[in-house]
């Protein structure tokens, strides 16, 4: 096990809840003076205890053991609080509807922050019926390449893998979608809420000056 549960770190979560340490003691089964070796790393709990503490201190193991407890406030799991984590040794997509301890590859994953699309990934988004259809001006080669993309509803996801050498375009349903993101492998997460006046319109664009133009014009308006 490269990580373990640390005195300073039960320190923290036992002062959060107010708790003194005879009171932790109590709740465990051992003595104030072992909480105390715990926290001034004269000795560390052992491994069986590590669940009783977290369920006394409301967090996961993972949590108390990587020092990093989940302040979740997405109770209502709405799908717009989406997180999305990548592996970078694997490439492993992982979603949650909030932040959490995920580990891949013995790596602590941490929630990508995503940014807004800019001119260096530029996306279209174009309306066919009941569906967006989604095309990333991006390179797809096996070094550089859009990784998922996916649309997000208040109560629904959807999520696209894309491979190197495919093309970077994709169709999500539109119903509820609020926000689009895509992840590049060397740039990271963007994302981009659907454009007005690039998808409102009922049907697909067969006209190709027309098309052209909106393009220009979204270019002009993401720079």
């Amino acid at each position: 096990m490269n990580q373990y549960v640390t005195g300073a770190v039960i320190r923290e979560l036992r002062e959060k809840h107010r708790m003194t340490q005879l009171q932790l003691a109590e709740k465990l089964g051992v003595s104030d003076k072992t909480v105390s070796k715990w926290e001034t790393g004269k000795g560390y709990p052992d491994i069986t205890l590590l669940e009783p503490i977290a369920r006394t201190f409301r967090i996961s193991v993972t949590e108390l053991i990587s020092g990093n407890p989940i302040l979740n406030a997405n109770v209502s799991a709405n799908m717009l609080r989406s997180k999305f984590y990548v592996c970078p040794v694997c490439g492993n997509v992982i979603h949650s509807m909030g932040e959490a301890a995920i580990h891949c590859h013995g790596i602590l994953l941490t929630p990508l922050e995503a940014e807004l699309t800019d001119e260096r990934h530029m996306i279209f988004i174009e309306r066919s019926e009941d569906e967006y259809y989604v095309r990333i001006d991006h390179s797809m080669t096996r070094e550089h390449y859009i990784s998922f993309a996916a649309a997000v509803s208040s109560d629904d996801i959807q999520m696209v893998k894309l491979y190197p050498e495919w093309n970077a375009e994709v169709r999500f349903r539109i119903r509820g979608v609020r926000r689009i993101y895509f992840f590049c492998n060397r740039d990271g997460l963007f994302y981009i809420d659907p454009v007005k006046g690039i998808d409102d319109k009922k049907s697909g664009y067969d006209d190709t000056q027309e098309r052209m133009e909106l393009e220009q014009a979204a270019k002009a308006l993401f720079g």
